[in-house]
């Protein structure tokens, strides 16, 4: 009597996606031409789809609102993947029960050999943050490329400790990225954008929630540390210059690397002005920059610096 044959043992591979499109907690789906192929469980309940119903087979103009708004977003997927750039923009979609919201699309080839090809698209909720950077209020505060603090809020926040009364230690690094223009040299300002936005992304999640982050202008980036001493803030500005030369930028075809310079001071009573906080902080950062970069200087008195090994 013959015994029945072994079942097929699953690719390693393939069971590996499958796993992690059923337990991650993204949004992922792949695409060939108009029709999605395989989902994610978190896609499909984006969507409003679920154990009843799947997305898979199923062609992606039934998540776009119109079929002007369908085409124009394979157009731009499209135009983007033929110049070696992903797709990342803001949609406004349609669940299945009819209900819009509005998502950010990442989107990018699986092979950029054949852009034509198979896609990668990455979907998160924004309808959130969208709501809150259309107030008056959020443009006000907020650096419109990074989306972190601009200038003016980063002086308002620091002008609440300078010259304060309490005992509670307040330090401030200022930022420079080493020879950012030849970096970027032959690149489109929006592969800049996006170089500044991620790099701006990994600074805040390198500090605490309490901490403030904000970009200047151009590559110029600060950050103000509420409770926090010159000690700490020179750890902390060291792990964030090693954390920047170690992360690598990237956007669609474009790779490439930075290293930064940080100025330190610590806020104390003959730094009585705002003005004068931000000047040290960058006078330490030049002086750091001029030693060759990638590294950290920290304002001890008036033209006084300290070198932290870089």
């Amino acid at each position: 009597m013959s015994s029945a044959a072994p079942a097929p043992v699953e690719d390693s591979t393939a069971a590996r996606l499958r796993a992690l499109l059923g337990r991650a907690p993204t949004a992922v789906a792949f695409v060939s031409g108009q029709r999605f192929e395989v989902v994610s469980d978190e896609f499909n309940h984006l969507f409003g789809f679920g154990d009843d119903s799947d997305l898979a087979g199923q062609g992606t103009r039934t998540v776009h609102t119109t079929e002007l708004a369908h085409t124009g977003v394979h157009e731009r997927a499209a135009a983007a993947f033929a110049s070696g750039q992903p797709l990342d923009e803001e949609i406004e979609y349609v669940k299945r029960d009819g209900h819009r919201f509005w998502g950010r699309l990442q989107a990018s080839p699986l092979n950029w050999q054949a852009p034509s090809g198979e896609a990668l698209w990455i979907v998160e909720d924004v309808s959130l943050a969208r709501a809150q950077r259309l107030q008056p209020t959020w443009t006000a505060k907020h650096d419109t490329v990074t989306e972190l603090a601009n200038r003016r809020e980063f002086e308002r926040r620091l002008s609440e400790h300078v010259g304060s009364r309490r005992n509670e230690p307040v330090s401030v690094l200022w930022l420079d990225v080493d020879h950012f223009a030849q970096v970027l040299n032959g690149m489109s300002a929006e592969v800049g954008d996006h170089f500044l936005y991620g790099l701006g992304q990994m600074l805040t999640g390198k500090v605490r929630a309490s901490d403030l982050v904000a970009r200047l202008e151009e590559d110029h980036f600060a950050i103000l540390l509420p409770d926090c001493d010159q000690h700490y803030a020179q750890i902390i500005a060291e792990k964030i210059r090693a954390a920047v030369a170690s992360y690598r930028l990237h956007w669609g075809l474009h790779r490439t690397r930075v290293k930064a310079s940080l100025g330190v001071v610590q806020i104390h009573a003959t730094l009585g002005t705002v003005d004068a906080v931000l000047g040290a902080a960058s006078l330490a950062c030049t002086e750091a920059k001029a030693a060759g970069g990638d590294s950290v200087r920290v304002f001890v008195s008036a033209g006084g610096f300290e070198e932290l090994a870089g």
